[in-house]
């Protein structure tokens, strides 16, 4: 989907405001540069599309189609969480002057959901770029200076004028933005006050950006504070889904996992009236996505099956009809998760979780400290998965147990996430509590896998008997799963001792 590259800059404006010429910086002499080049100016044009409530530089993206310069094209812009740095996807400039490309609308699906795309602002910019080069000629930075004009697409008039400076690395370590930046400095600019030059145009339009989350200072901020990271994670891994990237079904399945747990979790902070509806959504995507991920599971289950079966056993008959159980059509399969991802349910589940972050439900017990009601949450989940692994364990063996140490594993996970949101106020002691409830949810995990697809080999070997084909091979693949699960049955016992201590 486009070409993906990773672009660090900085950007400055002159030190008494946005409006003031620049002074320009002298560049020889720095650090891992042996020359400098000054390239003719460019004229750059680019309009920036977004949604009427301005969605995407909300979410610190923006989309724009830019002619001029060696770059030329529809650039969607994506934050990557690390300082200074963002993911660009690049597409070539198509013959519609006004349409975004459809793969880079898949890329923002879930902060458009469902909304067009209109164009916001245009800019229209001179460029003089300076690079810096390394011995062979190569460039290790680009130091430009802009003379920007804006223009209100929406309100048809004409925006703000400035003047910044770019710093943007090319192959360059990372130190010599800094020594850049001393340079800049010393000529009488500073850091710009605007995240983008999008920004800067829109002006109030745009919402300022909340503030960074510090430290939770109450039992409801806990909650929220980890049901922000959640809403972040899904939003970030809903395009790797769509462009089928290795595990990011997975990954995406966890964090609505996550929050749903913490829904639970913290039940006593925020109202079930506004959270348990949420809840069931959240079920239900974690099942959509589970369809596909369960598939992977079994798929690979079936590849360490089949590479240590006896090779007697495995005849092309049953080696297709296991292929067969596993495969199920990933492309079918993927084609129905993604017509999902596009679909009002789940974009109306994203703007109901926005909406509680906005405007959380806290009751009264959610402004109770934050240290002694995380400690409370997750003292709570450690014993009810204490409970359950007892009476699991006090059950004989067979289909009641499975089920029971299923429940279990449910438990770990609720337990493990728990910590997981206590860690900012818990520090070391969550941590440590997490690990080791992980354990016991990895231990339960692998129990549950055996079980599932042993029983999917069961009803494989149903269908080879009712074709006439031998079932012998299934029948040991079987016992192969029963052995598996028997022994973390076996091992459950000492890894719950070890993990089975307050916080």
């Amino acid at each position: 989907m486009g070409q993906r590259v990773r672009e660090t800059e900085r950007k400055y404006e002159a030190g008494d405001g946005p409006g003031r010429p620049l002074t320009p910086p002298d560049l020889e002499g720095l650090p891992s540069v042996a020359g400098i080049r000054r390239l003719d100016p460019d004229l750059l044009d680019a309009v920036y599309y977004d949604t009427a409530d301005l969605a995407l530089a909300a979410h610190r993206t923006t989309l724009r189609r830019r002619t001029g310069g060696e770059d030329a094209g529809w650039h969607l812009k994506v934050p990557t969480g690390e300082p200074d740095t963002r993911t660009e996807v690049r597409v070539p400039l198509g013959a519609s002057d006004s349409a975004p490309p459809e793969e880079l609308r898949a890329e923002v699906a879930a902060l458009l959901r469902g909304r067009p795309l209109n164009p916001v602002v245009r800019l229209r910019t001179t460029r003089h770029r300076t690079l810096l080069l390394d011995e062979e000629g190569g460039a290790l930075a680009e130091v430009a200076h802009d003379e920007v004009t804006a223009y209100d697409e929406s309100a048809g008039s004409d925006g703000p004028r400035w003047t910044e400076t770019e710093v943007e690395l090319v192959h360059g370590p990372p130190a010599l933005l800094d020594a850049v930046e001393e340079r800049l400095t010393a000529a009488g600019q500073r850091r710009s006050t605007s995240r983008s030059k999008l920004a800067r145009a829109l002006g109030d339009r745009l919402a300022d950006p909340p503030a960074p989350p510090g430290t939770p200072a109450t039992a409801g901020e806990v909650a929220t504070g980890y049901l922000r990271e959640q809403l972040t994670a899904i939003l970030a891994l809903d395009p790797l889904v769509r462009r089928d990237q290795e595990d990011a079904v997975h990954r995406m399945r966890v964090a609505t996992r996550r929050a749903r747990s913490a829904f639970k979790s913290f039940r006593r902070e925020l109202d079930r009236g506004a959270t348990d509806p949420l809840g069931a959504e959240l079920k239900w995507l974690a099942a959509v996505l589970g369809a596909e991920r369960d598939r992977e599971v079994l798929a690979d289950r079936v590849d360490g099956l089949l590479a240590g079966a006896a090779p007697a056993l495995v005849t092309a008959a049953v080696r297709d009809r296991l292929r067969g159980l596993a495969a199920d059509s990933h492309a079918r399969s993927r084609a129905a998760l993604v017509r999902v991802l596009n679909g009002t349910r789940y974009f109306t589940l994203l703007d109901r979780l926005e909406a509680l972050l906005v405007l959380p439900p806290y009751l009264v017990s959610a402004a109770a400290p934050a240290h002694e009601a995380a400690i409370a949450a997750v003292g709570r989940d450690h014993l009810r998965l204490r409970r359950q692994i007892r009476a699991a364990l006090a059950l004989p063996p067979g289909d009641d147990r499975d089920i029971a140490l299923h429940e279990a594993r449910k438990s770990a996970k609720r337990a493990r996430y728990c910590g997981e949101a206590a860690r900012p106020v818990l520090g070391k002691r969550a941590a440590a509590h997490t690990g080791r409830m992980k354990s016991v949810q990895q231990l339960l995990g692998e129990h549950q896998d055996s079980v599932m697809c042993g029983a999917a080999l069961g009803r494989t070997a149903r269908e080879a008997r009712a074709a006439g084909e031998p079932t012998e091979a299934y029948t040991a693949l079987i016992a192969a799963e029963r052995a598996r699960a028997e022994a973390a049955e076996a091992e459950l016992p000492d890894v719950w001792r070890s993990a089975d201590r307050d916080i």
